[in-house]
């Protein structure tokens, strides 16, 4: 057991549920254990599920601390550990690092079968119960304990912290959405949902050489913002239910593309509909935003089986995954504005504040910076 060098105690966030406001509490620092990584916090992004989590339409553990899209600085690498990250570098105390949402084992037969966000001994950043012993292991704190098996990056140098605190979630989880959709090189994309993981989803498959990308969301805003992002055209939809399964707009605007892939990254059913009824033949659907309850999907399976449509779904994502998102971040970031996607700031004081500001103006992400 080696002690936290110069650190005794820290302040966190603690979410006691939806219907309670946020409260700052400090505890101590423990001692750290074989193969973690002690991190002083610097930057951590809300993401879409934090927002849902805060609004009561997930369900987490309490108490907890939230945040999960983190940059920190390593204060102290425990022995045990390999001292290296996912790209063979060299980890030492000041290193700027970002790490996988989760940890699992390594030799579990999912793991193996490069599905480690699946495996056993599964735990994840943000979403852990707060104990004496073990309260540092979320974004909206001073500290996080990294533990062992968790998949650790190095941030390169001139990759600003709003940026690069968005790599372990939207940007990993896109970069597996495109893993599981195959070759996008020269196909006809449409994309639902302009949130982070839409506009992330864009300019990879941009990057990626897609031929034509399309996008639908109900926010003219997003929409706009979107065409920044490598999206060539959009289309507006209302959000009710008669709206989105009122076709004739939407195939009037993309029908005449013969669309290979369809990535939904809102997690709507009338949007998932959609999605297969402008798929052409041999399409694939890719769905990643459907991470909380909603109703039934409506599916015309004749259809499914003669266009031999393939549906793919994907939760977080895999190590190669978060690899190919700090690559895509690292040659890409200043290309797209991506430097535009953090509204505005909080510190950790202001975390209710911070909250409060996201529900209240959609924003693609609102920081924190600790």
């Amino acid at each position: 057991m080696l002690k936290a060098e110069g650190t005794t105690t820290g302040k966190l966030v603690v979410f006691n549920g939806s219907d309670k406001p946020l409260e700052l509490k400090e505890y101590k620092l423990q001692s750290l254990r074989s193969g973690e990584i002690l991190v002083k916090n610097r930057y951590t992004t809300l993401c879409g599920s934090d927002i849902h989590t805060f609004c009561g339409m997930r369900k987490e553990v309490c108490p907890t601390v939230l945040g999960h899209e983190i940059v920190g600085e390593i204060v102290q690498v425990a022995e045990g550990h390999s001292g290296k990250d996912k790209n063979g570098e060299i980890l030492k105390p000041g290193d700027l690092i970002t790490w996988s949402i989760f940890s699992s084992n390594p030799s579990s037969a999912l793991a193996q079968q490069g599905i480690p966000q699946k495996s056993d001994r599964l735990f994840k950043y943000g979403h852990a119960l707060i104990t004496e012993q073990d309260p540092f292991h979320g974004g909206l704190s001073e500290y996080c304990l990294v533990g062992p098996d968790t998949g650790v990056l190095k941030i390169p140098d001139g990759l600003p912290l709003p940026i690069a605190a968005t790599l372990n979630c939207a940007a990993a989880t896109v970069a597996g959405a495109l893993r599981i959709a195959g070759e996008i090189k020269g196909k006809n994309i449409v994309v639902s949902g302009l949130g982070m993981l839409g506009i992330y989803c864009a300019a990879m498959c941009r990057n990626a050489g897609a031929n034509w990308i399309g996008a639908t969301d109900v926010s003219e805003k997003r929409l706009q913002d979107g065409l920044r992002f490598g999206v060539d055209d959009v289309n507006k939809i209302n959000s009710d239910e008669d709206s989105f399964r009122s076709l004739e707009q939407l195939k009037e605007r993309f029908g005449k593309k013969d669309v290979d892939l369809f990535f939904d990254m809102s997690g709507a059913p009338e949007a998932m509909e959609m999605g297969l009824d402008i798929l052409g033949i041999g399409g694939i659907a890719i769905w990643i935003g459907a991470v909380f309850n909603g109703r039934k999907l409506q599916i015309d399976a004749e259809k499914v089986v003669r266009n031999l449509h393939t549906i793919r779904g994907l939760h977080n994502y895999n190590f190669d995954d978060f690899k190919y998102a700090l690559h895509f971040l690292k040659e890409n970031w200043e290309k797209y504005p991506f430097n535009t996607v953090v509204e505005k700031e909080f510190d950790l004081v202001h975390a209710q504040q911070a909250f409060e500001y996201a529900v209240n103006h959609k924003s693609l992400r609102v920081g924190v910076r600790i």
